[in-house]
């Protein structure tokens, strides 16, 4: 019998595969301490619970409510493989004592080079050059480009700065980019370290040439950018966003496009995914659209995937996981604070 049951939806694109091919980068982790992995039937609440309710963890593909999490009875850690946990109730689980954790760092370099390929595709009209080739419109897009600026000196403003936007700042810099960026939540000499120079949220709008988006999925970024706030920026500014859709007021963004508050936009992300067909950002020229794609690699999905199992792990052996994201839970866990591990001397001390 298993030391640990952890409970888990059913897995995407490998339904006919027995669970220990389905799962087998987080059983890396988890095989070793005696966990089984089980896959829940999550059509219904209910019916996920039949099985979740004496999970030890969940590692969650679907909404986890206030009324799931008040149905696990012993539930030690709710993992998520992605750095997003917004179908989550975080606070319920906060009350419960349960720690929440996400995968914030397997895949920094793939969105950042998405992020960059937005900008350059964007700045650079990409998709609309395609268009014209294929439409024998082949002596339009020399002429079209006459109209905007070389990328070289423009304002790049990054609206968050994480781990991602740093790596966009990195990537930004050789193209001779001014970067700007807006965090409260971060030190300016830390902004200045990575060479960008720190700036209020109205300056950054009203100054940048390129508006890129990078703050988190949460309640409190929720519509953060909202019409007012478009309207603030310049009528030949662009704007991207690879971060969570939820972070702009989507009708907003399409207002500010229609009325040419601002000239056009790069996203992976929107708010209803995948989008209404008779979205307008579906049909407008000046915008380029990814599914929600800037973190794929062939290297991401099983390395995002062998840290869950590490992080499941961590925990049901009495530690802390390695990222969380209501760490207030942490203190009164009764979990050990993990400790780097040495390949020479072992745990530290």
């Amino acid at each position: 019998m298993a030391k640990f049951k952890v409970v888990t939806s059913r897995p995407q694109g490998a339904v006919d595969q027995p669970v220990e091919a389905a799962y087998a980068p987080e059983l890396e982790a988890l095989a070793p301490i005696g966990a089984e992995i089980v896959v829940g039937d999550d059509e219904t609440e209910a019916a996920f619970l039949r099985e979740a309710a004496d999970a030890d963890a969940i590692i969650s593909g679907h909404n986890l409510t206030s009324a799931v999490i008040d149905g696990l009875e012993r539930c030690k850690v709710i993992a998520v493989g992605s750095v997003g946990t917004d179908g989550i109730d975080i606070s319920r689980a906060t009350e419960r004592g349960i720690p929440v954790t996400n995968v914030p760092d397997t895949f920094i370099e793939e969105v950042a080079d998405h992020t960059m390929t937005m900008i350059l595709g964007t700045y650079r009209r990409l998709t609309l050059m395609d268009k014209m080739v294929r439409e024998n419109r082949w002596s339009e897009g020399r002429q079209y480009l006459y109209g905007f600026p070389r990328l070289m000196g423009r304002t790049l403003g990054l609206i968050s700065f994480g781990h991602v936007a740093r790596a966009v700042a990195k990537r930004a810099a050789p193209f001779g980019l001014h970067v700007t960026a807006y965090d409260p939540y971060v030190e300016e000499l830390v902004m200045s370290e990575h060479g960008v120079e720190p700036v209020g949220l109205s300056e950054l709008l009203e100054g940048s040439d390129i508006v890129s988006m990078h703050a988190p999925g949460t309640d409190e970024t929720h519509h953060m950018l909202r019409e007012e706030h478009f309207k603030m920026m310049r009528p030949d500014a662009l704007f991207i966003n690879n971060g969570r859709g939820s972070t702009v007021d989507e009708q907003a963004l399409i207002r500010a496009l229609e009325q040419k508050w601002i000239a056009g936009a790069g996203l992976d992300v929107l708010e209803q995914e995948p989008p209404d067909p008779e979205n307008p950002l579906l049909h407008m020229e000046n915008v380029v659209l990814t599914a929600h794609v800037a973190s794929a690699s062939s290297r991401f999905d099983p390395q995002r995937r062998r840290r869950v199992g590490r992080e499941v792990a961590l925990v049901l052996t009495g530690r802390w996981p390695m990222a969380c994201v209501n760490p207030s839970v942490l203190e009164r866990s009764g979990l050990r604070r993990w400790q780097p591990y040495s390949m020479e001397r072992g745990p530290a001390r």
